[in-house]
């Protein structure tokens, strides 16, 4: 991917952030605290938080371009292509080559915008790009098994649940099990234009 590049859908488009969105960043994050923080790992101790202090999310913008350079992770913000608005990010982490060819999907949206279609639409984008652009084959989702919310995003999408992962991941400083969904590339090939035709169009 080349630096600055934007992936786009019917409502929202996806680039990379840089420093200059740390306002409006911060303006996301702060706002939607409490809709967002129970399903997030606590921050390693000692690191400076990136909400609170703007060279930290510069730093955080860095490793993200370190990590798409490598072609280890590709971070996007994703913004409303009405007006520009920064309302979520969507990413595609842990990106295996050789024999694997997969990567892990992760998501998160302001809480004034959920449920209207923009997170769906957004993780549609990213797995067009993940498989299309950067030929991937397996594009995987864990999610906590309450967060019904970012389980409906999955499966609108026609992802597998492949089933639980017992303490999987650290949530707020607890060992969560999480619900293992997953699509590959042929799954995309025969259902990638029912799930644009579902995705809303109207503005």
């Amino acid at each position: 991917m080349r630096r600055g590049e934007t992936l786009t859908g019917p409502r929202v488009e996806l680039r990379p952030l840089k420093a200059g969105d740390w306002e409006i960043w911060r303006a996301v994050r702060v706002g939607s605290r409490d809709w967002l923080e129970p399903w997030e790992p606590l921050g390693e101790p000692g690191v400076p938080d990136p909400v609170a202090d703007a060279d930290a999310f510069k730093s955080r913008c860095g490793a993200w371009e370190r990590q798409r350079h490598f072609d280890a992770a590709y971070g996007f913000g994703m913004f409303l292509r009405k007006n520009g608005a920064f309302i979520g990010e969507v990413s595609l982490g842990s990106v295996q080559r050789g024999p694997f060819q997969s990567a892990n999907v992760g998501y998160w949206i302001d809480e004034g915008h959920a449920g209207q279609g923009y997170m769906p639409e957004a993780v549609a984008v990213i797995l067009r790009y993940a498989f299309e652009q950067l030929g991937l084959h397996r594009v995987e989702a864990a999610i906590v098994p309450r967060n019904t919310r970012s389980r409906r995003v999955a499966e609108k999408l026609r992802m597998r649940d492949e089933g639980t992962s017992a303490r999987f991941l650290q949530i707020r400083g607890v060992w969560e099990d999480h619900v293992r969904y997953a699509i590959t590339s042929e799954e995309w090939a025969v259902r990638k234009e029912e799930i644009f035709a579902a995705i809303p169009v109207r503005q």
